[in-house]
């Protein structure tokens, strides 16, 4: 009810996994994706973003296990101090979610870019982002 469409393609996938500063994280399960998140390496942080749990996973403490997995591998991979996200604001209780696990928000916004459609098609006029920060370490 928020956004429709396709929200990335596959060369923008193929840029993630080619890109030196960045990593992309799968989950399987029987051979079957369930789960993916991107990492990308930023000064002193890590940004989190593509993440995605299958439906029919969803509830079952993948979600977790796959944050845990990001920040454990950002801090290893490039020691940095803290992870980072950006969440659409009208999503509170996805960002109920990342706050139960550590994540504060900034009150940083920034706006939805309408128009672009590698981000979905939105369904509402009043989206924007907001920058999530966690501590690492």
């Amino acid at each position: 009810d928020i956004l429709e469409g396709q929200r990335t393609d596959p060369r923008g996938v193929l840029e993630v996994i080619e890109s030196p500063g960045s990593r992309l994280l799968v989950a399987e399960r029987d051979g079957e994706l369930i789960a993916c998140c991107q990492l990308e390496h930023r000064d002193d942080a890590a940004y989190f973003g593509m993440f995605a749990v299958q439906p029919g996973a969803q509830g079952s403490g993948l979600g977790k296990q796959v944050l845990a997995a990001a920040e454990r591998i950002a801090g290893e991979t490039w020691d940095v101090r803290e992870m980072h996200m950006t969440v659409i604001t009208v999503r509170e209780e996805l960002i109920a979610w990342y706050e139960r696990r550590g994540y504060r928000r900034t009150g940083k916004l920034h706006p939805f870019p309408y128009g672009d459609e590698r981000f979905g098609i939105p369904q509402r006029a009043d989206l924007e982002f907001e920058l999530l920060i966690k501590p690492l370490g």
